[in-house]
């Protein structure tokens, strides 16, 4: 298990949110943490700690007025650590090429290619195909709904019909390089993780996956460890002393490298 950092950029700044409380309308959030640091500060302490693969989430739709704010601190992060970070949110086949011509090792897509509650396969290859599989992340963000969990797009306000089990991830591993999941109802809470959904993930091997939501102690580092068999990738967010958490970064950063403390 290795530790995946973020940047989350919501109207023009680095914040930590809770992920369900996202709204379009109004440019709404709520917040758990905004950063007196650009996102350019994190990508450089992220490149002087030689972490790698972690994520730069905008929060803002294209057609938010903060939206171009948002994408000046991506920029100036992908400036400051190139080729170390992904960048996801309103990822599309008009815009990935431009992220990665800045410094994107990968991007990250969802609402695009789960449009209208479905998989457009079409719009999927197109991309995989622009791009190659390998610059490209699957974000399954997926929340519960009649015991099953469903992927959600559109900054994680919309169920689509997919449900998020190891056959939509074997169907989907040979067009990307990795899968990102949110799990959108603990996200940001820092209250725990959501342990099926670990458990879940634990046992598919096929492709690199990173883990988000919910880690707010190491006791639940070392849950997810155990039902992640070691393999599945970390994201803390909220609870991380960068964010104004508890976790410190100087220890988990070292998760998954000979240096790592035990959690």
């Amino acid at each position: 298990m290795q530790f995946r950092p973020c940047i989350d950029i919501h109207n023009g700044k680095v914040k930590q949110i809770v992920g369900g409380s996202l709204k379009d309308t109004g440019n709404q959030a709520k917040e758990n943490f905004v950063s007196e640091q650009d996102a350019a500060w994190y990508a450089s302490q992220y490149r002087k700690d030689g972490i790698h693969g972690g994520h730069i989430i905008l929060l803002n739709p294209e057609s938010s007025e903060y939206y171009a704010a948002d994408v000046a601190q991506a920029l100036g992060a992908l400036t400051a650590y190139p080729g170390g970070l992904q960048i996801g949110g309103g990822i599309h086949i008009g815009n990935a090429r431009r992220f990665l011509d800045a410094g994107a090792s990968h991007v990250i897509v969802t609402s695009y290619v789960f449009k209208d509650g479905k998989i457009h396969f079409d719009r999927l290859k197109a991309l995989s195909e622009l791009i190659g599989s390998e610059h490209l992340v699957l974000d399954l963000s997926c929340r519960k709904k009649d015991n099953d969990y469903y992927i959600v797009t559109d900054r994680w306000q919309k169920f689509t019909s997919v449900k998020m089990n190891l056959e939509t991830m074997e169907m989907l591993s040979p067009y990307c390089d990795e899968f990102l999941i949110h799990a959108v109802d603990v996200e940001g809470k820092a209250s725990g993780i959501e342990k099926p959904l670990a458990k879940l993930l634990g046992s598919f091997t096929a492709r690199p996956v990173t883990y988000a939501g919910g880690v707010g102690s190491f006791e639940d580092l070392r849950i997810l460890k155990e039902l992640g068999q070691n393999h599945i990738n970390v994201t803390i967010g909220s609870a991380l002393d960068l964010f104004g958490g508890p976790i410190p970064y100087e220890t988990v950063k070292y998760l998954g490298t000979e240096n790592e403390v035990e959690v």
